[in-house]
C-alpha cells in the first residue's frame, strides 16, 4: 500500500508543483506571473498579480509536500483550496478537460482528499518524523481547504459584479 501511495503522491504532487512553476517563472510553456496574473483579473481576482503568485506558490508548496509526504493534510488543505478555486474558474467550460472544464481541477482535489484521509504511507517525511493524522486532520485538512477556496471565489464575484455595474454605467452615460 505505501507504494501506491509513494506514486500517487509524486504523480499528483510533481504534476501541481510543475503547474505552479507555470505561473510563478513561466516554466513549461506558462505565462509566468504577468501573464497569469492578467487572466486571474480579468475573471475578477484581484488583484491579479498578488493572486498569481499566491496560486503558483500553493501549487508549488502544496504539490512538493505531497510529493514528500510532509505535513499531509495542511499539504492536502492547500491543495483541495487551490482545486476548488481552480474547479469554479472552468465551471462553464464544463466537466471535461478537453474543454477547457474542470475534470483536471476535480482529480487533483480528490487526490488530496485521499491522500489526507490514508496518509502518505510509510515511504514519507511524515513517517520518518514520527508524524501521524487521524480522520479529525482528514476532515479538518477538506473543511480548511473548502472555507479557504470560498475567500478568493467570493472576491472574484464581487469584481465581476463590480466592472458590470462601472460598464452599464459608462454604456447608460454615452
Amino acid at each position: 500500500m505505501s507504494t501506491g501511495l509513494l506514486v500517487l503522491r509524486l504523480v499528483i504532487g510533481l504534476v501541481l508543483a510543475a503547474h505552479g512553476a507555470q505561473k510563478l517563472f513561466g516554466w513549461w510553456g506558462g505565462y509566468g506571473i504577468a501573464g497569469t496574473g492578467g487572466w486571474l483579473h480579468s475573471i475578477g481576482f484581484r488583484p491579479g498579480k498578488t493572486m498569481a503568485i499566491v496560486t503558483g506558490l500553493a501549487e508549488v508548496g502544496g504539490g512538493l509536500a505531497l510529493a514528500v509526504g510532509l505535513l499531509t493534510p495542511l499539504a492536502a488543505a492547500v491543495v483541495i483550496g487551490t482545486m476548488a478555486v481552480a474547479a469554479w474558474t472552468h465551471l462553464s467550460s464544463g466537466f471535461w478537460a478537453a474543454s477547457g472544464g474542470y475534470e483536471a481541477a476535480f482529480i487533483n482535489a480528490g487526490a488530496a482528499v485521499a491522500l489526507a484521509f490514508t496518509g502518505a504511507g510509510t515511504y514519507s517525511l511524515d513517517n520518518a518524523l514520527g508524524l501521524t493524522w487521524g480522520t479529525g486532520y482528514a476532515v479538518g485538512a477538506v473543511v480548511l481547504g473548502l472555507v479557504a477556496a470560498v475567500v478568493p471565489i467570493l472576491g472574484a464575484k464581487a469584481a465581476l459584479r463590480s466592472d458590470a455595474t462601472v460598464a452599464d454605467t459608462a454604456a447608460a452615460a454615452v
